[in-house]
This record gives C-alpha cells, sequence and structure tokens, in this order.
C-alpha cells in the first residue's frame, strides 16, 4: 500500500466528519498499524501538498493540513460510490465524449486513468463514454490540456457495455469473499492481546483499501445491463456489512489519535 493512495483513505473514510484536518503527527500515527513509516507518509503529505489535495494549516497549534476544496469533492464523491446506498437512476441515454487528447504521454495517461475513475469507457478511439451525468468531466479535460466534445446516444453500434470488461469484473467481485477474508484475518479475536481498536482500524482500513479499487474497474452500470446474477450485488452487501462491524472500534482508535 502506498503511502499517497493510504492518506486518501484516511482523509475520505476518516476525516470528512472530523473537520477534513489533522495535524502531520496525527496522520503518521494513524498509517503506523498499516505499516507505512513516517519518512513515506511525510513525503506523501508534500507531493499531495504539491498537487493541490492538500493544504497546509494549523490544527490545535500544531502543523497539519486540511484536505482541498478540490479534493474533499473528489472524496465525497468516492464515498457516495463506496458506500452504494441506492443503485444511480439511468435514462437511458448514454454520454459520449470526443476526445482531443493532451499531446504529452503522461498528461495522456492521467486523463485515461481519470476517466476511468469517473466511469467512462472507450467505445472507439478518441470517442468515451458513460451511462451517466459527468459535469466533472470538462473540467478534468481542460486540466490536462485536452478539449471534449459532447453528444447523447440512446442506441449505439457496437454494444456500449463492450466498452468494459464485464468477465474480468465479475471474476474480481466473485473472488471477493476470499479476498475479504485474508483482508480480515490482521483482526485478533476476543481472546488475542494487544489493541483490539487499532487491529479493527487496520482491518477495515485494509478492506476500504481494497474494495476502492473497484471504482477503477466498475463504472456502476445500470442493472438492466448486468446479468442478473451479477456478483457485483453479494460483493457490496459483504463488504457493507464489515464495514459497519468495524467502524465502531476504528472511529475509538482514530479518536484516540486525535486527542493526543
Amino acid at each position: 500500500m502506498r503511502a499517497r493512495s493510504a492518506l486518501f483513505d484516511v482523509y475520505g473514510d476518516h476525516l470528512r466528519s472530523r473537520g477534513d484536518q489533522a495535524p502531520v503527527a496525527t496522520l503518521i500515527r494513524l498509517l503506523e498499524p498499516i505499516g507505512i513509516a513516517e519518512p513515506a507518509v511525510r513525503t506523501a503529505i508534500s507531493r499531495m501538498a504539491a498537487q493541490g489535495w492538500l493544504e497546509p494549516t494549523r490544527v490545535d497549534d500544531a502543523p497539519g493540513y486540511r484536505a482541498s476544496a478540490r479534493a474533499i469533492e473528489r472524496l465525497s464523491e468516492a464515498a457516495a460510490r463506496i458506500y452504494r446506498s441506492a443503485p444511480e437512476p439511468w435514462d437511458g441515454r448514454w454520454r459520449l465524449v470526443f476526445l482531443d487528447a493532451p499531446r504529452h504521454r503522461g498528461e495522456r495517461e492521467r486523463l485515461r486513468q481519470e476517466l476511468t475513475y469517473l466511469g467512462f469507457g472507450v467505445h472507439a478511439p478518441g470517442v468515451w463514454l458513460c451511462p451517466f451525468d459527468r459535469p466533472e468531466v470538462d473540467h478534468v479535460v481542460a486540466r490536462a490540456g485536452g478539449r471534449a466534445r459532447h453528444a447523447l446516444a440512446v442506441e449505439l453500434d457496437p454494444d456500449p457495455v463492450g466498452a468494459w470488461d464485464l468477465s474480468a469484473l465479475a471474476t474480481a467481485y466473485a473472488a471477493w469473499p476470499s479476498v475479504a477474508g485474508r483482508l480480515m484475518q490482521v483482526e485478533p479475536d476476543g481472546d488475542a492481546g494487544g489493541d483490539r481498536d487499532e487491529h479493527a482500524f487496520a482491518a477495515r482500513f485494509r478492506l476500504v483499501h481494497e474494495w476502492r479499487k473497484f471504482l477503477f474497474a466498475d463504472p456502476g452500470l445500470p442493472a438492466r445491463l448486468l446479468p442478473d446474477d451479477w456478483p457485483g450485488v453479494p460483493a457490496a452487501e459483504l463488504f457493507t456489512r464489515e464495514a459497519a462491524r468495524l467502524k465502531p472500534a476504528a472511529d475509538r482508535f482514530v479518536g484516540r489519535c486525535l486527542a493526543r
């Protein structure tokens, strides 16, 4: 687990309800149970600040960082997708983006990742599509140095669902119960020694971190476009149930770290 990605998890999963900020010392303590050392945390903080995700501030008279407005928007959107309370309504229309990609190869790759994260798939060379409105796509494309034109469609050829590898995604969801069980093995049983709240925090952290990867693979297609026995449904139910079970103890650990 990389420090930068873990910091996004800390801010998105634990600090959104706590002012979106924390002292640097607290951030270091929170990542200790995950096995991320202090130098890596400090380096990741500096890079995230340079990229506009974090802003320096004082928290309880100690040096700290708060999430930027851009980060809060992204983290709130991610949380809505991670903790899926209801499927997103679909009007039956596809949103097409005709992309003039940026010239620099690095920017093109970052833009590809951003569009994939937003739920877009490649329909044809230079043409991306998504079943839902994503107003932020214009800003994402412009920030990368590209240009976008838009269109709506009801029927498309070839089948737009083919823009995503649903077979691989189904395999990953079917494997989720065994993956989740392995991630939560770090949680001690009732008779184990050590800090149970810290162990629960680490177990939940790894669980959420691994589940969050589905945001880069699953566009959240409408249910009517998916097989009736889609394994993403029981996988999401398992994640939601276990994340909720571990949350009280994880919250206690985070509260203790913030109170030090």
